[in-house]
């Protein structure tokens, strides 16, 4: 039996996403070739990589305007860095609003002078930070828009004076935005693309070239668009399996149609934590996520009988990160409506047996 996922990443990804990729590991497209065994300089993967260098940026709305799609390694992390090598010549802002926006300061750090113009941080980030100011002579403001750990969400950005730089990995493709007041938007695939192994980097070209230190050729961002993220072995097998899940959400109607679906089961699952007496969210309700929704058990006594009635319900992955605790429902795109109805079933029977 197929289990309901709510793992916050790796993560869930389409059914049919699965099947065609399980297909293209064994014979891709009939070539008597595994995908993980055809090179990456073949017409089939160049083919592969220029088709989801092209979804990316077709779907967020950003073709014809100046932006390149990268298929990157290294996960978010490495970003962490490769933005301040890329961009930061003096100084730079940044919005702490969790424990990776936490980590991208304390990479870009390294560097130079790094500014937090605000923090939540002494509410264990429950919420998101507003009403700060950006420095307009600094080279970059930084964000996250989406804090999986403490299921927080940027409801709305700044009007940013200098270039934006938003890590997206948790909730990229999953609701509709100007993507265009992104100077440099990155996400690791494993959260709401594909699996993990490849990091899609979506740059504005003119915000590049701009510092003054010389940049190693693997950590600068022009190398990788001079070579179409082919300047050396890309993951091939991760980027194809995200290049499918990009086909599959434009077959469904692209980032509008997903946010509908989203926006319902946030709002069930929101719900029941609100109405239910043995249950509370933790985020603020203004700045609650729409991809991952972190709640606690008011009573640890019932822990073991919860947990036993998820497990039942064939229920995977809903255990909270260590620094909220409780429990995290993380409804990316290819979560079923389905799945939190399950989740929510099995809080209502809690609550009747209570």
């Amino acid at each position: 039996m197929r289990k309901h996922i709510f793992n916050a990443g790796p993560c869930v990804l389409p059914q049919e996403v699965l099947q065609k990729a399980s297909q293209a590991v064994l014979d891709l497209d009939n070539s008597g070739l595994s995908v993980i065994e055809i090179s990456h300089r073949s017409k089939a993967f160049v083919d592969i990589m220029e088709n989801a260098r092209a979804l990316a940026l077709e779907l967020l709305g950003l073709e014809g305007k100046g932006y390149k799609a990268l298929f990157l390694q290294g996960g978010a992390s490495t970003q962490f860095l490769m933005v301040a090598l890329n961009l930061l010549e003096k100084r730079a802002g940044y919005l702490n609003s969790g424990s990776w926006a936490a980590k991208a300061i304390k990479e870009a750090e390294i560097f130079d002078d790094i500014y937090e113009v605000a923090s939540s941080k002494e509410a264990n980030y429950n919420y998101i930070p507003k009403g700060y100011d950006i420095p307009e002579n600094y080279d970059y403001f930084h964000c996250t828009s989406n804090n999986t750990i403490f299921g927080t969400q940027m409801k709305t950005f700044p009007d940013s004076p200098i270039p934006m730089v938003c890590d997206m990995s948790s909730d990229i493709f999953s609701r509709t935005l100007d993507f265009t007041q992104f100077d440099i938007i990155y996400a690791g695939a494993q959260k709401n693309m594909g699996p993990a192994g490849t990091t899609l980097v979506v740059i504005k070209e003119d915000c590049l070239g701009k510092v003054s230190r010389k940049i190693p050729s693997m950590m600068d961002y022009k190398t990788h668009i001079s070579k179409g993220s082919m300047f050396n072995t890309p993951p091939v097998f991760a980027v194809y399996t995200s290049m499918l899940t990009l086909e599959w959400l434009k077959g469904l109607g692209g980032i509008a149609a997903i946010e509908q679906e989203n926006e319902k089961k946030a709002r069930l699952m929101y719900s029941e934590i609100d109405l239910n007496p043995l249950f509370k969210g933790f985020a603020t309700k203004a700045d609650r996520s729409m991809m991952n929704a972190t709640f606690t058990l008011e009573n640890e006594n019932l822990k073991e009988t919860f947990e036993t009635m998820l497990k039942e319900a064939g229920i995977s992955g809903l255990n909270g990160h260590r620094s909220v605790g409780g429990y995290r429902a993380s409804m990316y795109n290819a979560l079923s409506l389905d799945s939190v109805k399950a989740v929510v079933e099995v809080m209502s029977e809690l609550e009747s047996k209570a």
